[in-house]
């Protein structure tokens, strides 16, 4: 049986039930079934997989000292399968799969960038993460090239970036930072426009480029959980959860039931944190003043609570290789109910408020409209793509403890504006507040952590997690040492800033920092 009849029959079956096929082997990546490709085969087994309705997840290089090893990661009815083939340094070449993944796009690009895989055929050559602190020919993230780079002088400024062009009677270029006046960070927007219609709008990312694939090479584990805890501040459980995952996977470690739900209750309070901040900022970019002090006041009041409890206001590092940090008291069991009952009874208020007051409806509906099939098309997930009628949720369709015994409620909205991704955040913090009040109801008792076993040469897993923004996968490999040989945390921002493209086309120049704010996509998580 060819590779390709074999990928179609595992699709096929997909069609006909759920199935998540467990690796066995240590070179596996449980839990994803996993598909050796000659290189040749690559850009049809993407085909094929499109052509099935795969849901377009990851692609990611594992350079060695000859070659690259290019993982492709796609999902279909909550299943994983993993493309995997290796291609020589000598003739690093590979088809795209962005003509049948729009999604696949920058991620390839990244892909191009640091570890030079050319893609034939891809429609946009131009460099994504490459900014000016490398020479021509000189990919980073190859085994002989040092973390700390080459060049000892400054990095000179990305000035000659080929932005695309709209020609036409009246359009005119609006150039707005990588530097904002704000405090977020540096991203660069360039608009095109005829009065005040915004035509096209191009980003350019990669300014806070940290090298974090780089350096997580020959950590141990408890390390490379730390440095996945900072790939994005404001989503430090997911993904340093996701990480850790990923690394007990590959080892076989049997993380206790309470660390579990205690993972799953950090998880929710960091989704109700954000949500909370994001629907007052949202609000605060039409005017309406009132829902952003009283969304930043309970936003307060809840990250207070994680400082007092759990030691930090974000919950960094609390998810460690084998389980949690810190235990929760019955007296802070019982302080934590408390906290949900009363936010749940302050929020109805004045979320009744954000949906149905007339000022804030005129600025919200049908402003900011992704459609499915554009949602679809780039992968979105989580409020982005609910929002947009993508009924998907790693808690439910790929359940992992302590969601396996939960039933999690997915809001989903078919209008696909900003009203409608505030309104999936509000439905989201309703859910995570049952959710928490079920995983106190049902805490384990029994140890918090359990020890990683040491992993065998090459051993790898992945990791998959809903985080606040949506689905967050990682890949770590171990290497001989039984220490980190491979990191890529692909955070759910590589496609909801996309949509961010498609979203504004059609809007007025003055609802873009509102049309920004629902998508919220995290600079710091894309920029690795």
């Amino acid at each position: 049986m060819s590779s390709f009849d074999w990928l179609a029959e595992y699709l096929a079956r997909l069609e006909d039930e759920h199935v998540l096929v467990h690796s066995g082997d240590a070179h596996g990546l449980a839990p994803a079934h996993r598909l050796v490709l000659d290189p040749e085969d690559w850009g049809s087994a993407g085909r094929v997989a499109a052509a099935f309705g795969c849901r377009y997840v990851a692609v990611w290089g594992d350079p060695t000292e000859q070659a690259v090893m290019v993982r492709a990661c796609v999902a279909r009815q909550g299943a994983y399968l993993v493309l995997e083939t290796e291609v020589p340094l000598s003739q690093p070449v590979l088809a795209s799969h962005t003509p049948h993944f729009a999604g696949a796009n920058r991620l390839e690009r990244h892909l191009q960038d640091l570890c030079g895989i050319a893609f034939v055929d891809h429609p946009d050559g131009r460099r994504w993460t490459r900014h000016r602190a490398w020479e021509e020919g000189v990919y980073p993230l190859r085994v002989d090239f040092p973390a700390s780079g080459r060049s000892p002088c400054r990095t000179p400024a990305d000035a000659d970036y080929p932005f695309a062009r709209v020609h036409g009677s009246g359009v005119y270029e609006i150039p707005v930072g990588p530097v904002h006046a704000g405090i977020i960070e540096p991203g660069h927007f360039r608009f095109q426009a005829v009065g005040e219609e915004v035509l096209r709008l191009e980003e350019r990312l990669g300014y806070v480029h940290k090298g974090v694939e780089k350096i997580a090479v020959g950590r141990d584990p408890a390390g490379l959980a730390r440095l996945a805890g900072r790939v994005s501040g404001d989503t430090t459980v997911a993904h340093t959860w996701a990480a850790c995952q990923a690394m007990e996977r590959a080892t076989g470690c049997n993380v206790p039931a309470r660390a579990d739900s205690l993972r799953g209750l950090l998880a929710e309070r960091e989704r109700i944190a954000n949500h909370l901040g994001d629907i007052g900022a949202i609000c605060n970019d039409v005017g309406f003043a009132f829902a952003h002090v009283q969304c930043a006041r309970l936003r307060e009041q809840w990250q207070r609570r994680n400082h007092e409890l759990f030691g930090h206001r974000f919950l960094t590092d609390l998810v460690m290789p084998g389980g949690v940090a810190r235990d929760l008291s019955e007296d802070n069991v019982i302080r934590l109910r408390a906290d949900h009952a009363e936010l749940g009874r302050v929020i109805e208020p004045l979320f009744d408020v954000i949906d149905d007051y007339p000022s804030l409806e005129d600025r919200l509906l049908t402003t900011g409209h992704l459609s499915t099939e554009d949602a679809r098309t780039l992968g979105c997930t989580g409020y982005v793509g609910k929002a947009s009628g993508q009924d998907l949720d790693v808690r439910r369709d790929s359940p992992y403890a302590p969601y396996t015994s939960l039933d999690v409620a997915v809001p989903v909205c078919s209008e696909g504006d900003v009203a409608a991704r505030v309104r999936v955040r509000m439905d989201e913090i309703r859910g995570s507040l049952a959710l928490m009040d079920r995983l106190l109801d049902g805490l384990p008792a029994g140890p918090i952590a359990a020890p990683l076993p040491s992993p065998q040469a090459g051993a790898a897993g992945l990791g998959m997690v809903e985080a606040w923004r949506g689905e967050l996968i990682t890949y770590v490999r171990f290497d001989a040492d039984g220490r980190i040989a491979r990191f890529f945390p692909r955070d759910p921002s590589w496609f909801t800033w996309p949509a961010l493209e498609r979203l504004i086309r059609g809007n007025i120049v003055p609802d873009f920092p509102v049309c920004n704010k629902s998508v919220n996509g995290s600079y710091s998580g894309q920029d690795l």
